[in-house]
């Protein structure tokens, strides 16, 4: 039996403790049942109950949520839309989510899939320092997609714009 001051009280019969709570206008909360004998402590449950909330809604506060975000390339990218798609995935990576790089095939495109292959490769190499494959370029359906996350360790600062 522990007092409402953290004090002990050392081992007592369930009636007892419990006018000892209601004594003090307290509740008598069971602390371990597992142990022998059980221990139990006189506090105010509901204040009790209304710190854990507040701690819970604290760390919930300081939580960061990982999105996955998704660029669809075809397989004829051009040049520029490639760089343009890349500057993206980039930005993503150093907001700290996650990104969902798709070769979406169409038609005869889907007899040429290691053309979608060399580019989810090639996109792998350019943000080598930025991220790591997460999955491995993967055949679903007329998509081939591959999964990248931001590299663990110290972030870098984002670029200053122009």
């Amino acid at each position: 039996m522990i007092d409402d001051t953290g004090e002990q009280l050392g081992i007592m019969p369930p009636p007892q403790a419990l006018a000892l709570a209601r004594g003090k206008g307290l509740d008598l909360v069971e602390i371990s049942p597992t142990a022998v004998p059980p221990v139990c402590r006189i506090m105010d449950y509901g204040k009790y109950q209304y710190e854990q909330q507040k701690r819970a809604r604290s760390a919930k506060k300081h939580q960061k949520v990982i999105l996955v975000k998704e660029i669809k390339f075809r397989p004829k990218v051009d040049e520029h839309d490639y760089q343009f798609k890349k500057k993206h995935i980039e930005r993503f990576l150093a907001d700290g989510d996650k990104v969902k790089a798709t070769i979406f095939f169409r038609g005869r495109e889907n007899a040429h899939p290691e053309i979608g292959r060399r580019i989810l490769e090639r996109l792998v190499d350019d943000l080598g320092d930025l991220a790591v494959t997460e999955q491995l370029p993967q055949k679903e359906g007329n998509q081939l997609h591959t999964i990248l996350a931001p590299r663990p360790g110290p972030k870098r600062a984002a670029e200053p714009k122009r």
